[in-house]
C-alpha cells in the first residue's frame, strides 16, 4: 500500500486529555516518525508536532480520532507526492 509523509500539528488546551491522546499516538506508533512537544506556558497550551509515513486513510483516521478529543485541535499536512520517480 502507498505510504504518505504528513505532519499533524495538535493543540492541546485540556490536560484531562492527554492520557487518551498518548494512547492514541501509541496505537498508531508503528506509522510514527518522530514527534516534538513544546509546552506554551504563558498561552495554557501545549503544541505537538507528529511526523509520519502512512497511507494516507491511516493519517486521516488518527487525525479525526484526535481532533475529537475535547480540549484539542488537529491539523494535518502532506508532503507533496514525488512523480519523478
Amino acid at each position: 500500500m502507498e505510504t504518505r509523509v504528513a505532519v499533524l500539528a495538535i493543540i492541546v488546551r485540556e490536560g484531562g486529555s492527554v492520557e487518551a491522546l498518548n494512547g492514541l499516538l501509541h496505537q498508531y506508533g508503528q506509522h510514527i516518525i518522530g514527534r516534538m512537544g513544546v509546552p506554551y506556558h504563558a498561552r495554557g497550551v501545549n503544541i505537538i508536532s507528529v511526523a509520519m509515513d502512512a497511507p494516507a486513510d491511516t493519517i486521516s483516521a488518527l487525525s479525526g480520532k484526535i481532533g475529537r478529543l475535547p480540549g484539542i485541535t488537529a491539523k494535518t499536512v502532506y508532503a507533496p507526492v514525488n512523480n519523478q520517480e
